[in-house]
């Protein structure tokens, strides 16, 4: 059983998401609701939930002045917000998970299965990565929190040559021959690096940084050869657009 707090200064939004719960997360047991920051904190500190369902958006705190109270504690956290902003970029940098108002309830059951997957809960570390992107003006991210069984690792996005799909997992290959499993599937990886225009999908189950492509060999659609030597094969479909990024 998963102990969770809802914190949402919207009573509809926190009905709403009550009954998505009960009906398609029942191993997901509600302690508390709260409309406020302050209702929050005093929940969160009589409870010690499992989880908390986080929305951004809240008059006077909002749910980053929460987080930032509560980073030190075991807990896991899921944001939910009404609105596609940077904030979304951040939580996604941060490995953390978000849903979208009005809350899609196959949206939902993912991101809960995403929190029980995972071995270990997000540490302080990981909080402070995501409340010090917030505090950014701009987009500026060099780094990338990944996901994994174990928590999360934070590693350079110029660091990362190639990316394989493996189911719902993705395998990241980092230069220095270091390779990492992310618990996300490659489209996911692939929206995190959407700003990236260095990433480019190269076949259904690659993801390639132009800038560590050694070498092409042509062929029905041929393959690159990748600055740690390894061979990734291009589909027929994906052919025009590597080369027209490799200028060929």
């Amino acid at each position: 059983m998963i102990n969770a707090i809802l914190i949402d200064d919207e009573e509809n939004c926190l009905s709403s998401l009550e009954i998505l719960l009960s009906e398609y997360c029942p191993e997901v047991h509600i302690m508390d609701k709260c409309q406020s920051v302050p209702a929050g904190l005093a929940s969160i500190k009589a409870h010690k939930p499992d989880l908390i369902f986080l929305d951004i958006e809240m008059p006077v705190l909002n749910g980053f002045d929460l987080l930032e109270q509560v980073k030190n504690q075991s807990l896991s956290v899921i944001f939910t917000t009404a609105y596609q902003h940077y904030a979304i970029k951040a939580i996604r940098y941060s490995a953390l998970d978000y849903l979208l108002k009005p809350v899609d309830h196959k949206e939902l059951i993912q991101a809960v299965h995403r929190m029980v997957s995972q071995q270990s809960l997000p540490n302080s570390e990981q909080f402070q990565f995501l409340i010090d992107k917030i505090s950014q003006k701009e987009n500026t991210t060099k780094k990338l929190a990944i996901p994994n069984l174990e928590g999360f690792k934070l590693v350079s996005i110029d660091d990362i040559i190639s990316c394989e799909a493996d189911d719902n997992y993705t395998h990241i290959m980092l230069k220095g021959h270091v390779k990492i499993t992310a618990c996300r599937t490659l489209k996911e990886i692939q929206q995190l690096l959407e700003d990236q225009t260095f990433f480019i999908r190269v076949h259904h189950s690659s993801m390639i940084n132009i800038n560590e492509v050694d070498q092409y060999v042509r062929g029905e659609g041929g393959y690159v050869i990748m600055s740690d030597g390894s061979h990734i094969n291009v589909s027929r479909n994906k052919k025009e657009a590597l080369l027209k990024y490799l200028s060929l």
